[in-house]
């Protein structure tokens, strides 16, 4: 598979079989990710994995949890606006679809999204975290270390579901890792192999075309 192959045929993937990823693979993937560009060779991405006994540890740890749970930031700007407010609205709306579930449904549209807090059933996944000193580049510099996994990941015949949503339990999910204070949460992702019966599997998100954010000068 070359590049261009991943890119084309990387997704959300928010259905997974059961099989077990290899924490060798992991790490040949983690390794290989650390080339990814960073300003300055800074390389803020600190990675924490779950897997096998440890996600059975963290799922139960989570259903446990009592206490408060603070977002780490914003996922979406406040009145998010056009085209962007349509864009997220559009993909929700294809999701729910596939799966069957009605605009009115409310308790089945909640339960889906609780599905993120248990990885859509991946045996396997990582948190990465941030300095809290670091700054919007930085952070840029954590999306293309995650860009850049998710692409090998694809190489190697796994899938991945990138998870902003886990930020909004930074502090339950900071104490079962012990990470530092120091440190925000991310997201997190959940890495495994697709169920390729799923129906929301086949979601293949549009994009908008060229012409409506690309000027050439």
């Amino acid at each position: 598979m070359n590049v261009s192959e991943a890119v084309a045929s990387r997704n959300s993937v928010r259905a997974f079989l059961k099989k077990q990823v290899d924490n060798k693979l992991l790490k040949q993937l983690l390794t290989l990710s650390s080339r990814s560009p960073s300003g300055g060779n800074i390389q803020p991405w600190k990675i924490f994995v779950i897997n096998n006994s440890s996600m059975k540890e963290f799922l139960e740890f989570q259903k446990n949890w009592t206490k408060p749970d603070m977002p780490a930031y914003d996922i979406y700007p406040l009145n998010l606006k056009e085209p962007y407010r349509t864009s997220r609205f559009e993909l929700g709306e294809q999701m729910y679809k596939l799966l069957g579930i009605g605009r009115e449904d409310k308790d089945a549209r909640l339960a889906q999204i609780m599905e993120n807090f248990r990885f859509f059933g991946a045996p396997c996944a990582i948190f990465c975290f941030v300095d809290r000193q670091m700054g919007p580049p930085q952070w840029s510099d954590l999306g293309m270390f995650l860009q850049t996994f998710m692409l090998l990941a694809k190489e190697a015949g796994l899938d991945t579901c990138a998870q902003e949503a886990w930020s909004i339990k930074h502090e339950s999910v900071s104490e079962f890792l012990g990470a530092e204070d120091s440190d925000l949460l991310f997201c997190g992702m959940a890495i495994g192999y697709k169920d390729q019966s799923a129906s929301v599997n086949s979601l293949n998100s549009e994009r908008r075309p060229l012409k409506d954010w690309a000027k050439f000068v």
